[in-house]
């Protein structure tokens, strides 16, 4: 018994395969650089944060709970600072769900609501 015959070599060097790989990460890659290229840069408003685009603006659905916000001067600590950025960012609370349900025994809209009648501050 002596040692197994190898009946093929394995070849060394570039298959039609690795050939393939490489042209297809050098495409990917090329459009992925195309795309950055030409994609248009964040606008910036003159405050420094970043302005809408006109898509973006348009996104931005209507506001369910319409009450303004009760005076954060009404409140201290925690809660006056809360009441402060809920004056701030209505759209964005307003697009918020209560996890207190709120919603079901209150009546309330959205976030927003918790906001405009005190229940926030309990």
């Amino acid at each position: 018994m002596g040692k197994p015959q190898v009946t093929g070599e394995r070849r060394r060097g570039w298959s039609p395969w690795h050939l393939a790989g490489l042209l297809a990460i050098l495409a990917v890659g090329g459009g992925f650089g195309w795309w950055l290229a030409t994609a248009e840069p964040p606008r910036v408003a003159a405050d420094g944060r970043a302005a809408l685009s006109a898509d973006a603006t348009r996104a931005v659905m209507a506001r369910r709970e319409t009450r303004p916000t009760l005076d954060p001067a009404q409140f201290v600590g925690k809660a006056r600072l809360a009441h402060q950025v809920a004056r701030e960012i209505p759209d964005v609370l307003d697009q918020l769900y209560c996890y207190c349900e709120c919603d079901k025994h209150v009546g309330h809209k959205s976030l927003l609501s918790c906001y405009t009648d005190g229940h926030a501050a309990t």
